[in-house]
């Protein structure tokens, strides 16, 4: 219990905590040089006395969120020779080449809501380097970022991506790690899309999770109760993908600590529950060129352009390989299904929820291709490089008008979904050999540790050894 008077750690209003982060955000998007950020952000830290610690966070291979929290005093002397044990981390090094570094990505900061996460603290993201101080193959936010600082320096390329985020809400604490003892969820909310009354606790929930990601800066722009029982959704502003994609990372770790705030589990696995549609993490993509939207054409089919509708055949082209980076687990392959608006069709339509590819209503601001088929627990960092690489320089279709078009279907089963990315000639020179080789094993391993077969009903396993769930102490009990 605090002793009053003897602690006096940083608190920040919700109003001051938007500013500052919109102020960070917009310094990030007008590329102001980072050792300028740099230097405003360690002078502030050194300043600002009711700041206890930093956290520092990354992101593993399979997209898990890690965070250190590094005291202030020792983070501002020892920026520059932080170390993490890799060997610890599932798809990072192994035991022999345990030690990698951390280095600080200044233009990433942001201040917390105190009532959320505590008092004294703030959030940076970190990139993982190599012991030698080179970028570490297996740190896809830094593979991210050197491709689009590439497209804008050769080209003046600027990508943009927004994604709409469903999750379930559950009642009770870490329902997701006690499952294989209760062997069900127990929804919060039965009301749906449009019945779930203004103060009930889903929707107590989706109040105080918009809050404070609004207080962090995300340009909210609408919340809601989804189709399925205890089913949310958040949406926010479109922006530049490097930043889309850290804010999935903080979208997903701020609705897990309002809940567990509020005695209650949020959960981003893809289909926690038969019978009930399934969680999506549709991705909008659009490409600018000084300020002016590539994928938009007034005259072009649905008001998309030339290089819009080439953009989407790369990725339709390439949809069975990049299936298991876009839908990363067991679990993901039970929404795949066509009797819950499933984006499992290889195609792309206007219209049809079925395609794995939408093209929605636009404007010349807002024309976007939809990439329906991404599960809520992809890594976002190695899910957008891939679309986004793919869409830019993924193989062509063959044109042959002597065959009838044809549907193509996603995988229904991680195991094909594994077949499809070891065999890929494209991703291997998406992510390199090593990668694709490390990355299927630990893939494998999940399967391996689950049912071949999906059948009706969620299996234990496919909760347990989910890749978003498990800890050591879960992994081991196999």
């Amino acid at each position: 219990m605090d002793t009053p008077g003897l602690r006096k750690f940083l608190e920040i209003s919700y109003d001051e905590l938007e500013e500052l982060n919109l102020n960070a955000r917009q310094a990030r998007l007008d590329r102001v040089p980072i050792d300028k950020i740099r230097a405003e952000r360690e002078s502030y830290l050194a300043n600002e006395k009711r700041i206890k610690a930093v956290t520092v966070c990354f992101t593993d291979l399979e997209g898990r969120f890690h965070m250190l929290d590094y005291d202030k005093k020792f983070l501002l002397r020892a920026s520059d020779n932080l170390t993490l044990d890799g060997s610890s981390i599932r798809g990072f090094s192994q035991q022999h080449e345990s030690d990698l570094r951390l280095s600080i990505d200044w233009s990433a900061f942001y201040w917390l809501p105190a009532d959320v996460f505590g008092p004294g603290k703030v959030l940076v993201f970190g990139d993982v380097l190599s012991r030698d101080g080179a970028p570490y193959e297996g740190d896809v936010r830094a593979t991210l970022r050197r491709y689009t600082d590439d497209l804008f320096r050769t080209r003046g390329l600027v990508c943009h991506a927004a994604n709409e985020i469903e999750g379930f809400l559950f009642r009770g604490r870490d329902a997701e790690r006690c499952y294989h003892e209760t062997g069900n969820f127990e929804f919060i909310s039965t009301g749906g899309y449009y019945h779930s009354l203004p103060n009930d606790p889903l929707r107590r929930f989706i109040d105080a999770a918009a809050e404070a990601q609004r207080a962090m800066g995300f340009g909210n722009e609408k919340d809601h109760p989804e189709v399925a029982p205890s089913q949310f959704e958040m949406n926010y502003a479109y922006t530049e993908v490097n930043l889309a994609a850290d804010q999935i990372q903080l979208y997903k770790l701020l609705c897990r600590q309002v809940a567990h705030n509020q005695e209650m589990t949020a959960s981003f696995l893809p289909k926690p529950v038969a019978g009930v549609n399934g969680s999506g993490m549709h991705t909008n993509l659009s490409l600018a060129q000084a300020g002016r939207n590539l994928f938009h054409d007034a005259n072009g089919e649905e008001g998309i352009s030339a290089l819009g509708h080439e953009f989407i055949k790369r990725i339709l082209e390439s949809g069975q390989e990049l299936c298991l980076v876009l839908n990363a687990s067991v679990n993901a392959y039970r929404r795949l299904d066509p009797h819950f608006e499933a984006p499992n069709q290889i195609k792309s339509s206007a219209i049809d929820r079925g395609a794995m590819v939408r093209i929605p209503l636009g404007n010349e601001s807002s024309a976007r291709i939809e990439v329906r088929s991404v599960g809520p627990d992809a890594n976002p960092y190695l899910m957008l490089y891939a679309l986004l690489r793919t869409g830019m320089e993924g193989p062509l279709p063959e044109a042959d008008d002597s065959k009838r078009p044809r549907t193509r279907f996603l995988p229904d089963n991680i195991y094909d979904a594994l077949r499809h990315f070891k065999g890929s000639a494209w991703i291997q020179t998406l992510v390199g050999e090593s990668l694709t080789e490390r990355y299927a094993e630990i893939k494998q391993a999940a399967a391996d540790r689950c049912p071949k077969a999906l059948g009706a009903l969620v299996k234990v396993a496919e909760i347990q050894f989910h890749h978003e769930v498990t800890n050591q102490y879960l992994w081991n009990m196999f």
